[in-house]
C-alpha cells in the first residue's frame, strides 16, 4: 500500500515536499513515479526514479523545479516541488513499478501497477 502526504495550499512561488511511504512491502525492487491529475484532465507524468536511483526523469513542465528522490532505508519516495505555479494544482499520485535492476525510469503510467490514493496540491496566484 502506498500512502502520499505533504500536499496542501501554497502561494505561487512557494515550495512543497511530497512523501510517499509504503506499508506491507519494501520498495527496493520497484521503480517509483509521481503523476498528477487536474480536474477534467488525464493523469499525467511528473517525475520518476529507477529502482536503484541511477536514473531519473521529469516532465518538461517541471524540469528545473521538481526533484524526485528516494530513501531506501525509510522505504519512501519524495517529490520536492519548488517555484510552484497555479498550473501545478492537481491531485498528486505516487506509483510503483516492479523493475529490473538496471531498468531506466519510466514515464508511462501503464507501466505502474501500484498506486497511492493521492494528495491534493493547490497553488494560489
Amino acid at each position: 500500500r502506498l500512502v502520499e502526504s505533504g500536499g496542501g495550499l501554497v502561494q505561487a512561488g512557494g515550495s512543497l515536499r511530497l512523501s510517499c511511504a509504503a506499508s506491507g512491502r519494501t520498495l527496493s525492487s520497484y521503480a517509483l513515479g509521481w503523476f498528477r491529475q487536474a480536474p477534467g484532465t488525464e493523469r499525467e507524468f511528473v517525475a520518476a526514479v529507477s529502482r536503484i536511483g541511477s536514473t531519473t526523469a521529469a516532465a518538461d513542465s517541471v524540469k528545473g523545479r521538481f526533484t524526485i528522490s528516494r530513501d531506501v532505508a525509510k522505504n519512501t519516495v519524495f517529490l520536492q516541488m519548488n517555484s510552484l505555479k497555479p498550473e501545478d494544482t492537481a491531485v498528486y499520485y505516487c506509483a510503483a513499478r516492479y523493475s529490473g535492476l538496471h531498468w531506466t525510469a519510466s514515464q508511462n503510467r501503464d507501466d505502474y501497477a501500484y498506486w497511492g490514493q493521492g494528495t491534493q496540491v493547490t497553488v494560489s496566484s
